[in-house]
C-alpha cells in the first residue's frame, strides 16, 4: 500500500515512517507539511492512504480530505490528531478512522487494516461539530482530473450560470459546480449578495454607479467587469458602500 505522510511536524512524519517501516508492507511514496501540499502530492504520487494530521497551519486536514473527495478515485485517509476527548466524539460518531497522539505500533497497525475511504458527508459532520466550524479556505476546482486550488481572498466574485457558478479572480475563470445559497452560507462575512445569481467579495468594491440604461452596478477593483445590482439588493448594496469604513 502506497502511503502519503502529513503533518506540520517533522519529528511526528519520522515517527510514522518508522513505525510503517516496523509494522513492514507499506510504502511511504512522499510526505506533505500542510493540507494544500497534500493535495498536490496526491495527485502527483497517487497515493492509496494519508495518515493526516488534523491541525496544520494554512488549509488543515479537514478541508484538505473534503477537497480530496471530489478525486474520481480518492485514497482513504486516517487522521492523527492531538484533539481532546469532546473532539473526538465526532471522530466516533461518523466513524472517522483516527489515531490519537502519541502513536502507538499496536494503534496505527489496527486502522492501517480498515483504513478507507471517507465520504464528504462524514466531514461535513465532523466540521459542523466544532464550536466554530471552519469555512474553507480554498475552493477546488477540478480539471481534467487534477484539483486546482483558488484560494478565497483571490476571488472577486461568485457568479451563477446555469447548473454552474462562475469563480471570478484576477487572473482567472473557473467553473464549479455548487449553489449561491452554500456559498453565501460559508463565506457570507466576506461577501455580498448584490443578485439572486452573484455574490461579490467586499473587499474588491470599489463603488457603485448608474449604468447607460438606468441601473445600478458594481464597481470591482481587479476586472472590468461591472455587475448589475437587482432593484431587490439596490438598497442594501448602496448602504454598504455608504456606510463601509475606509481603509486604513
Amino acid at each position: 500500500m502506497r502511503v502519503l505522510i502529513v503533518d506540520d511536524e517533522k519529528l511526528a512524519r519520522e515517527r510514522l515512517r518508522e513505525l510503517l517501516s516496523d509494522i513492514g508492507g507499506y510504502n511511504v511514496v512522499g510526505e506533505a507539511m500542510n493540507g494544500s501540499e497534500a493535495i498536490e502530492k496526491t495527485g502527483e504520487l497517487n497515493p492509496d492512504l494519508l495518515l493526516m494530521d488534523i491541525r496544520m497551519p494554512g488549509m488543515d486536514g479537514l478541508e484538505a480530505a473534503m477537497h480530496l473527495m471530489g478525486m474520481e478515485s480518492p485514497p482513504s485517509v486516517i487522521f492523527t490528531t492531538a484533539y481532546d476527548q469532546h473532539a473526538l466524539d465526532a471522530f466516533e460518531v461518523n466513524a472517522v478512522d483516527y489515531l490519537l497522539k502519541p502513536i502507538r505500533k499496536d494503534r496505527l497497525a489496527n486502522a492501517l487494516v480498515k483504513a478507507k475511504k471517507l465520504t464528504a458527508q462524514q466531514l461535513h459532520e465532523v466540521n459542523q461539530s466544532r464550536e466554530e466550524p471552519n469555512a474553507r479556505t480554498h475552493i477546488s476546482v477540478h480539471m481534467r482530473g487534477n484539483i486546482r486550488l483558488v484560494p478565497v481572498p483571490e476571488v472577486i466574485y461568485f457568479l451563477a450560470d446555469s447548473k454552474y457558478v462562475v469563480i471570478k479572480t484576477a487572473d482567472d475563470e473557473f467553473l464549479i459546480e455548487d449553489s449561491l445559497v452554500n456559498l453565501e452560507k460559508e463565506f457570507g462575512e466576506q461577501f455580498l449578495r448584490i443578485h439572486r445569481n452573484a455574490l461579490v467579495a467586499t473587499k474588491f468594491i470599489t463603488g457603485v454607479e448608474k449604468s447607460p440604461a438606468g441601473s445600478w452596478q458594481v464597481n470591482l477593483e481587479g476586472t472590468d467587469n461591472k455587475l448589475d445590482v437587482s432593484r431587490r439588493h439596490t438598497a442594501a448594496v448602496r448602504r454598504w458602500v455608504r456606510n463601509r469604513r475606509p481603509a486604513a
